[in-house]
């Protein structure tokens, strides 16, 4: 069977097997969520088999921090990590598949996000002779032909071509999976960054990011401590915030764009910090810092949440909510908010970003794309497809 038949067969089935990869900015290593689908659009219905997070080698997470949301990169490093980071994938998964005892050749697909290096919209480049832009890298044709499985990838760049900033496409799935639900509803990924999609009742659905989610306490962890996140909120805990600080973190235009909007560690990083720590002209200790961090998350998304329906159902995800202070202080700050467990829903936290990237390959592979009847949003197909032969 050629390749092109082989996708129209799939495209065909009742029921689909895609693995789904997630690699963010915290960069502590790939997420692999073995999916099933069946149907597409409003009519698709996932369940989530196998879900694991495996660790990156520290010698190459230090490689690509050599290249990560930096201004000034070694090319050829960054032209190696791109076909590097596709091997140490298809590695993984297959190494991964053979732990779950699941045969390659059962598998129709894998959605490969890839590695964030740099994201630039014009928001932040403000350069009026370029497009928003985007760079995830991780090439997906060696995830393919190492694996055997046909593998789509490079999901952002259709959606910047489309007219949006390539990010956040969470706004996808979130429709698909929870726009069935009779309520306003709010889908809150606390990641590297924190983003929303908030669906409506009654007016346009969006999906924007909001700011650091865990970047900067992750960074100034890695920094200050050497460790690279703060388990349980053990340091933060024993600091207090510091309000001159947080005005300083808080006085930044990107706060006061209008939504939607995108942004990212080239954003949020530890020059940021520092520079607001200095404008500060006192000695604030590291324990302060990471409490008014945690506060810094906090306000962020609930400031971008306070305009809503005072009755909204909160869906949360992604690393945050293994942060007790961010979450403690976010309840503090939506106290009409009814918080929901995505566990519910059949989706575990940790596991929906990678979900949502093997929804966003079962759309493409269905041959169809969902009308998501916003302005917003492109009704596009996205990806690459990549064939393993």
């Amino acid at each position: 069977m050629n390749n092109i038949q082989k996708l129209y067969q799939i495209a065909q089935k009742q029921e689909r097997l895609i693995i789904g990869l997630m690699s963010g900015t915290s960069l502590d290593g790939l997420d692999i969520a073995l999916c099933k689908f069946s149907g597409k659009g409003l009519q698709t219905q996932v369940n989530l088999i196998h879900y694991e997070t495996v660790p990156y080698q520290a010698d190459f997470k230090e490689d690509i921090k050599k290249i990560f949301s930096k201004q000034n990169v070694d090319l050829e490093l960054l032209c190696l990590l791109n076909e590097k980071i596709g091997l140490v994938h298809a590695e993984l998964i297959n190494t991964t598949l053979k732990k779950w005892n699941i045969q390659n050749e059962l598998i129709d697909a894998i959605a490969s996000h890839g590695q964030t290096i740099f994201h630039s919209p014009f928001t932040r480049h403000r350069n009026p002779n370029y497009p928003n832009s985007t760079l995830q890298i991780g090439d997906g044709d060696h995830i393919a032909v190492k694996t055997g499985i046909i593998t789509v990838s490079d999901f952002r760049q259709k959606n910047i071509a489309a007219g949006a900033e390539g990010a956040p496409l969470a706004v996808y799935g979130d429709f698909l999976l929870f726009g069935k639900n009779n309520k306003n509803t709010v889908l809150l990924n606390i990641g590297g960054i924190s983003n929303i999609t908030y669906l409506p009742k009654n007016s346009e659905m969006y999906s924007t990011d909001l700011g650091p989610g865990n970047t900067l306490i992750d960074q100034y962890m890695q920094r200050e401590f050497g460790l690279y996140f703060d388990k349980d909120a053990a340091y933060a805990k024993r600091g207090s915030i510091n309000n001159a600080l947080l005005s300083f973190l808080l006085d930044d235009t990107f706060f006061s764009t209008a939504v939607p909007k995108s942004t990212g560690p080239e954003l949020f990083n530890l020059e940021y910090l520092d520079n607001c720590i200095a404008k500060t002209n006192t000695k604030i200790s590291s324990y302060d810092v990471l409490a008014t961090l945690c506060e810094f998350t906090a306000i962020t998304i609930s400031k971008a949440l306070e305009d809503k329906e005072p009755d909204f159902d909160l869906i949360v995800s992604g690393g945050g909510i293994h942060n007790p202070l961010i979450m403690e202080r976010l309840k503090y700050h939506l106290p009409l908010a009814n918080f929901k467990d995505i566990e519910e829903f059949g989706i575990s936290a940790d596991a929906k970003e990678a979900v949502l990237f093997a929804l966003l390959a079962n759309e493409t592979l269905s041959g169809e794309s969902a009308d998501f009847k916003t302005k917003t949003v492109p009704n596009i197909c996205m990806g690459k497809i990549c064939l393993p032969n």
